[in-house]
């Protein structure tokens, strides 16, 4: 199945899975949500990368209410789920677009993604971190949620086994789990390092890691304000 395939079957079930999959939730998001670079009041736009049910996105209008969402994502079914989610705000949007093939809709000062871009590969993981920077409005911020590769085989054996005791111990039903190991075998992580120096290589200024436990990573990169 392709990863379009897999999110769509797995969309009613995505968001109830999420605390149990992801063993940092809390401070994972936490930390997205902390460097999001606004005041509580203040009312900006944002994008959200590989959206799928909305789930950083509500996280986010829930701490900045006075902004505006605009979701993207490849799966009809995860979006149907978000426009479920957000039924009746006329502050969200939706797009069902392949971001790594596709244009993105505008520009932002802030753009988000959590836990989608590891799908690509590394090839496509670069030319879109490109795309993010063109995207980015000067003075803005990409914050990017996502999984790393161990950088040596026994590193990433490490974070695997630690993944996978978790995953065991999480109360999951054996069909349960055999889904999350599907979508897991569609991933294609890359390690921090690289994805930092991609972020650089595209534009972007003060990258930085700011969380990191075993293969659960926040970063961020901003663009420099045109002197």
């Amino acid at each position: 199945m392709t990863v379009k395939e897999l999110f769509d079957a797995g969309a009613l079930e995505y968001d109830a899975g999420r605390r149990r999959v992801i063993f940092c939730f809390d401070t994972f998001y936490g930390t997205l949500l902390e460097l999001v670079p606004f005041s509580s009041g203040d009312r900006f736009a944002f994008l959200d990368l590989g959206a799928g049910t909305g789930l950083v996105s509500a996280l986010i209008l829930a701490r900045f209410p006075q902004a505006r969402a605009h979701l993207l994502d490849i799966s009809e079914k995860m979006m149907a789920q978000a426009r479920l989610r957000f039924a009746g705000r006329p502050d969200v949007q939706f797009y069902i677009r392949d971001y790594a093939r596709e244009d993105l809709p505008g520009t932002y000062p802030l753009i988000v993604s959590a836990m989608s871009i590891h799908h690509l590969e590394d090839s496509g993981k670069q030319m879109l971190m490109k795309k993010i920077f063109s995207a980015l409005e000067p003075g803005g911020a990409f914050i990017h949620a996502e999984l790393a590769r161990g950088t040596t085989r026994a590193t990433e054996q490490r974070y695997q086994e630690h993944w996978q005791a978790h995953l065991e111990g999480g109360g999951f039903t054996a069909e349960e789990l055999a889904a999350i190991r599907e979508r897991m075998a569609c991933d294609r992580p890359a390690p921090i390092e690289d994805q930092l120096a991609w972020m650089r290589q595209a534009g972007f200024a003060d990258v930085d890691c700011f969380f990191k436990h075993y293969n659960f990573t926040v970063s961020m990169g901003t663009k420099q304000k045109r002197s």
